[in-house]
């Protein structure tokens, strides 16, 4: 099960954040320190990395859940938390990614960076991860 998805921009400001499991509401401003947190983690470990060039961190595993993050080329990072024994991570953050060049980037009306209002990938997302 999926408990929530965080878009994050390349400045690590929170664009998208929506809950699809038995979560605990928070405040936006709760939200938005998740997602700057996030930022600021994966940030470091990039840099203190011993291995050289790393991407920051691509996976936390915990008994109660899992985050795993899949950063783009352009530095927009988007991350899940889920179920621990929940399988095939990586494919679905491929297709939430899919879904967000389709129905965020090929919009018209979206401006790049901004807050992501969108119902068609409101909808798509909905299907894909809230069954």
């Amino acid at each position: 099960m999926i408990y929530s998805l965080y878009i994050l921009n390349k400045a690590g400001t929170l664009i998208y954040q929506n809950d699809y499991g038995p979560t605990e509401k928070l405040s936006h401003n709760a939200y938005i320190r998740l997602g700057s947190t996030f930022h600021s983690l994966h940030a470091i470990a990039s840099n203190l990395s011993p291995a050289g060039s790393s991407s920051g961190i691509e996976l936390i595993e915990t008994e109660t859940f899992k985050l795993q993050c899949f950063q783009t080329h352009t530095g927009t990072k988007f991350y899940i938390i889920a179920d621990p024994n929940h399988p095939n991570l990586d494919e679905t953050l491929q297709s939430i990614y899919e879904l967000y060049t389709d129905y965020v980037l090929k919009n018209p009306f979206y401006e790049i960076e901004m807050s992501i209002r969108c119902d068609l990938f409101d909808y798509k997302l909905q299907r894909l991860l809230g069954d």
